[in-house]
């Protein structure tokens, strides 16, 4: 079983910024990520509030240059996924492939998308449901879509969505959105966007393909359909928390517990970015949180 002193769980902003601290200030680290290095930033088109890229960068290429940076300065990779944690003197970390134990750990595990869970979205998951429009808008290209959601991921879906179909339906079950200023100004003066307030989805249709969508107004409970060949949710993100529910203090929202120094309840094991209670979810911040927790783990290890 390979040793460390710090195994950090997750390769998005907040991960890839704990493993550049870590490495920087010394300690042996490894980096355990199962998908992409960059998290959820990798789905922007173009990400323009990160400081440092006056004209904007893309989230692939943000995402690999922390993973570059990281790298360069020493931080070990596994690509695997994480299967167990176990809390010890040392803990031990368990994966796919390989295990390891380590003194401190960093939960970066970031969010996931959240599903309406209603029928037919399961079903048709990649035959016309998705919920990555930078990955699968081109592929709508001259149809009609719908998208489900009234915040900034939503508002970003339907513009991306906007330079390739002739006609975007943006569903959302308020009658205004949520989404940032800017980008409600962006929608609205955009035509290929039509709106469709206090309203849900109750059923993806289609057997091969999505062919529409059942819907219901919450103030009227008139149903209604629509039909659209392509429908992109966005109803918001769900913590990547699970495989600690019972290891580590929880919220009610499944968000992993920190204090300012990103610590959990469990000595030695830290956490940072989406995954942690109150995180903005914004990738400034879970940079500033992943810098946060390497900075607390080397305290506490070399405490």
């Amino acid at each position: 079983m390979a040793k460390y002193e710090l195994v950090i769980i997750g390769g998005g902003p907040a991960g890839l910024t704990a493993g550049l601290y870590a490495s920087r200030s010394g300690l042996k680290s490894l980096l355990v990520e199962r998908g992409l290095f960059g998290g959820q930033t990798v789905n922007a088109t173009l990400v323009e509030n990160y400081p440092g890229f006056p004209e904007g960068i893309s989230g692939f290429d943000l995402g690999s240059f922390m993973h570059q940076q990281a790298v360069r300065q020493g931080l070990e990779i596994a690509a695997a996924e994480v299967t167990q944690l176990l809390p010890g003197q040392p803990h031990r970390v368990f994966t796919s492939e390989h295990s390891f134990e380590a003194e401190a750990i960093i939960i970066a595990t970031g969010s996931e998308y959240r599903k309406l869970g209603v029928p037919g979205e399961e079903k048709l998951l990649g035959h016309g449901v998705s919920y990555c429009a930078t990955c699968d808008g081109a592929l709508f290209r001259d149809q009609e879509v719908a998208v489900i959601g009234g915040g900034d991921t939503a508002i970003t879906d339907a513009l991306e969505l906007a330079q390739h179909c002739p006609k975007v339906y943006l569903i959302h079950r308020r009658d205004e959105l949520r989404a940032g200023e800017v980008l409600q100004q962006r929608a609205f003066a955009q035509p290929k966007l039509g709106f469709i307030w206090d309203t849900v989805v109750d059923e993806i249709l289609g057997e091969e393909r999505v062919k529409g969508l059942r819907l219901r107004n919450v103030k009227t409970n008139q149903p209604s359909s629509l039909a659209v060949n392509g429908v992109f949710v966005a109803v918001g993100l769900k913590p990547n928390s699970q495989l600690f529910a019972n290891l580590v203090e929880l919220s009610e929202t499944g968000h992993v517990v920190t204090d300012v120094l990103m610590a959990t309840s469990v000595g030695g094991i830290f956490a940072a970015g989406d995954v942690r209670q109150n995180s903005p979810r914004q990738i400034a911040t879970a940079v500033g949180d992943g810098a946060t927790a390497a900075m607390s783990a080397f305290r506490y290890l070399r405490g």
